[in-house]
């Protein structure tokens, strides 16, 4: 499978059924809606931003002039996109051909909204969302009002600044009057000195401010740091991996799919060392060989997989651990672990996520991602290594280095000589 490229590659992998098995993922659905009008509106959100709203919507971004698209769809753990903005952007962007584009979503807290660019950072749109959260005129506004500030903010161009004023004052005592009534009417201070002699509300107010203090504190870290981890380049979320232990075979394979398309996206966006950017092309090619004949679980993780290594050779990070051995839906591995087989005499150092590390360490069996044989579910690695690909390699826990790569192991018919 060659790797194609730009919005034609896009329609040649929706042609060979890599966004979608037989019916459009809900990532295409969108993009295609998105074709016809700048915003969508999944219609279990009619009643928040009803049609009229959506005109001025779209009349306020034909304005702008910018590239601005708006996607309201529910987020969920275990939906589409793992119940996360992010994810759901960078899907809906793939689908749209890539290119300068601004994405507006929900966010992932209550009354909250998301946004993302390509390129990052050309008009701040991130921070702009963002602040709306905490812009003291917003609490309370509908999310039509909400997203209609962030395009303005968008349109200004200024987010970050934005999003320093509105959270500038959170962790900030409020200055006190020296008289205790400035700004107030003499009624107002004489309730405010009557509550505050009350030994109850004293105690409440010492009690409760400083937890609302360190809540909005806690919101605005979680936030700030998800806003820093989300422009680390080529990092495979582990909200991926969450979301596809829970989908069913046809839900797993359209997230493999979605993370097919955009390996292929970013290594042919990728800059930097050319060998490294070919070998992300070739891991990307040999995914899609496997996602186009893959048989089951087995083989969908085995594009997960794939995936991860194409990502490691984008990266700059050194010495990037394969997926978890024991199973590769719980994500990239933390730890190399010596491992004795049930039942064998030779020792493994395999690759472990922390939930199997911790299994092992107090001499509990990790859960494991099994195959099936003679009509039985057993544990993949006990499949014949002559028979799958993935027992042989343990999904790149025992690869033997210098070279060695699931990516050549596919490429050179490893994968498709085991098909029935």
């Amino acid at each position: 499978m060659s790797a194609p490229a730009g919005a034609a590659g896009q329609a040649e992998l929706a042609t060979r059924g890599l966004v979608g098995h037989g019916t459009a993922s809900p990532g295409q659905k969108i993009a295609e809606a998105l074709r016809d009008s700048p915003v969508y509106v999944d219609p279990s959100l009619a009643t928040a931003v009803d049609a009229a709203q959506k005109r001025e919507l779209v009349a306020q971004i034909n304005e702008t002039k910018l590239p601005i698209r708006v996607v309201l769809a529910p987020l969920v753990e275990g939906d589409s996109w793992g119940g996360k903005p992010e994810q759901l952007a960078q899907v809906v962007h793939d689908r749209m051909g890539g290119g300068p584009s601004i994405l507006i979503t929900l966010g992932d807290l209550p009354d909250d909204i998301a946004a993302r660019e390509w390129p990052e950072g050309a008009h701040q749109a991130r921070h702009a969302a963002a602040a709306v959260f905490f812009q003291d005129d917003m609490k309370g506004a509908g999310l039509a009002k909400r997203v209609a500030r962030a395009i303005s903010i968008i349109k200004a161009g200024n987010g970050d600044k934005v999003y320093e004023d509105a959270t500038a004052s959170l962790g900030t005592p409020k200055p006190k009057a020296s008289d205790g009534s400035e700004g107030t009417t003499g009624k107002d201070a004489d309730a405010r000195a009557g509550s505050g002699g009350s030994p109850l509300v004293r105690l409440l107010s010492l009690v409760v401010g400083p937890v609302l203090l360190l809540a909005a504190a806690g919101m605005l870290l979680r936030r700030r740091s998800r806003l820093r981890d989300l422009t680390t380049p080529f990092a495979l979320p582990r909200s991926v991996f969450a979301a596809a232990r829970q989908a069913d075979e046809a839900g797993l394979r359209d997230r493999a799919s979605e993370e097919v398309v955009r390996l292929g996206e970013e290594a042919r966006a990728a800059q930097g060392d050319p060998a490294a950017v070919e070998r992300a092309l070739d891991a990307y090619a040999a995914a899609g060989t496997v996602l186009d004949r893959a048989r089951g679980v087995v083989d969908l993780a085995g594009v997960f997989a794939l995936v991860a290594e194409g990502r490691a050779a984008l990266s700059k990070a050194p010495g990037a651990l394969p997926l978890c051995f024991f199973h590769p839906l719980h994500g990239p591995a933390v730890r190399r672990i010596p491992w004795r087989p049930l039942g064998r005499r030779e020792q493994l150092r395999v690759a472990a996520c922390e939930t199997c590390l911790r299994a092992v360490r107090t001499r509990r069996a990790p859960e494991v991602l099994t195959d099936r044989r003679d009509g039985r579910p057993i544990p993949y690695f006990e499949i014949p290594a002559e028979d799958s690909v993935w027992a042989a390699t343990g999904y790149g826990s025992l690869l033997s280095g210098d070279g060695d790569s699931l990516t050549g192991r596919v490429q050179r018919g490893d994968f498709t000589s085991t098909l029935a």
